[in-house]
């Protein structure tokens, strides 16, 4: 392997190590949950889920599990994790 391209791949490990390098500002995504399959997006700092649960509380099992995956990389929002009142359902 040539000798500058196995300097960036040891760069790239370490990159890969530091998680709080990369910051996701924007993400759309398909979860298959149990039940049904959900889409997921991240915009302007927003967590939506197409799941009846997010839409009552605000919050939902994939959206956790989204945040315990990518950790660092997304924003922490104190409501999206833990949410004690339910959400008033625009029409």
């Amino acid at each position: 392997m040539h000798s500058s391209l196995i300097g960036k791949v040891e760069k790239a490990n370490r990159y890969a190590r530091e998680l709080d390098r990369v910051s996701i500002n924007q993400l759309s995504l398909t979860f298959r949950g149990d039940n049904d399959t959900h889409q997921i997006t991240l915009l302007s700092g927003k967590w939506r889920c197409t799941c009846h649960y997010f839409e009552s509380w605000g919050s939902c099992v994939h959206l956790l599990t989204i945040h315990k995956m990518l950790g660092v990389m997304v924003p922490a929002e104190p409501d999206f994790l833990v949410s004690h009142e339910p959400q008033a359902v625009t029409a």
